[in-house]
């Protein structure tokens, strides 16, 4: 029990120090760039082969490890205290990451690791909880293998075992990332019952087609997306109404319900205009320095500078907004404008304490 109130205490304090105080900062600053969160994208590569996933490209070099301190230091410089990893998968090079989580983590930084789990083994489980890693995300959409989506629970139980075990020792936090689709629908509530009985928390994605007018040359499922077609929307829907019951009953999920009930609006094509903070609040480092407002837009043909000189102009922001918002529903980022309000900081701490 006292090890259970400490690491919960601690994950609190955690969240105080790194985005708490952060967002303080950035709502006395409003008119600069002052991310409370920002993506670095160590990996291009990737170990397997989601049919959803169009931002990852096995022809393309990651980051180098100077790029990467240089961009923890400059993050550092303007306030940011929470960097999510991310790829491809980023344990195609477990050295640099666990150079890279260390690096951070002795600088002050929430540093929060997303995973496919295949390339995890005991080993680097401990070696990442030394290093100072605060979350762990461990990406699963079933529970067996289901086609065009390998990301499966059974693939890799022993690791997910193994990490559940371990997060009080080292105090980091493990979630389930699942993105729903159009042949997962069952394994979704499965797994979110599976993350309960564990203790841990859900984020949760709504499968969604790239943009447009953003270049995705590399990408070879395009006509096998999975994303939710009519012929599921009341299946989705009652999922979606279960995750929300749950939720209100106490279940640790990143989402808010409001985030939820948009998804139904956006499976059909709707969702009204939302507070995204991307290029404000939120950004995304490419490996090579060059910076992306968000995920999404990686591969969008823009010069938004680089770590050290950022581009972020007001207008140039809005017009991509204006293109992007109306197919839009990403997960960090509508959370990000939920949980930017005075009113819902105190929820957002909260969760970070309940967990575990």
């Amino acid at each position: 029990m006292l090890q259970t109130s400490y690491y919960k205490a601690l994950n609190g304090i955690k969240a105080t120090k790194r985005w708490v105080i952060p967002y303080l900062n950035s709502r006395i600053h409003p008119h600069q760039f002052r991310p409370v969160l920002c993506y670095l994208y160590t990996e291009w590569r990737c170990n397997i082969d989601c049919h959803y996933c169009f931002q990852y490209n096995n022809n393309l070099p990651g980051m180098d490890i100077e790029t990467a301190k240089s961009a923890i230091d400059w993050l550092k410089s303007i306030g940011c205290r929470v960097i999510p990893i991310m790829g491809g998968e980023p344990l195609m090079r477990k050295d640099f990451i666990l150079e890279v989580i260390r690096y951070g983590a002795e600088n002050g930084f929430f540093m929060y690791l997303p995973t496919n789990g295949y390339l995890m083994d005991k080993a680097f489980i401990d070696e990442v909880g030394k290093a100072g890693v605060a979350a762990i995300n461990l990406a699963v959409d079933c529970v067996a293998p289901r086609k065009g989506l390998p990301k499966a629970l059974l693939n890799i139980e022993p690791q997910f075992r193994y990490l559940v075990e371990r997060q009080k020792k080292y105090g980091y936090l493990t979630f389930f990332n699942i993105n729903i689709c159009r042949n997962n629908i069952k394994d979704v509530k499965l797994l979110t019952e599976i993350a309960h009985q564990n203790k841990i928390g859900t984020d949760y994605h709504l499968n969604e087609p790239p943009h447009s007018f953003v270049d995705i040359s590399h990408y070879k499922h395009h006509d096998d997306m999975l994303s939710i077609t009519p012929d599921q929307y009341d299946e989705v829907s009652e999922l979606l109404d279960w995750l929300i019951d749950k939720q209100r009953h106490g279940w640790p999920m990143v989402n808010s319900i409001e985030h939820l009930k948009v998804f139904k609006e956006r499976m059909k094509g709707r969702i009204k205009p939302w507070d995204c903070r991307a290029g404000h609040n939120g950004a995304l480092i490419k490996p090579d320095g060059s910076l992306s407002p968000c995920f999404d837009l990686i591969t969008y043909d823009h010069d938004w500078g680089r770590i050290w000189e950022p581009k972020f102009n007001e207008v140039e922001l809005q017009a991509v907004k204006k293109k992007c918002m109306p197919y839009c529903s990403s997960t960090c980022f509508h959370t990000m404008a939920y949980y930017y309000k005075f009113r819902s900081v105190p929820q957002w701490v909260r969760k970070h304490i309940r967990v575990g």
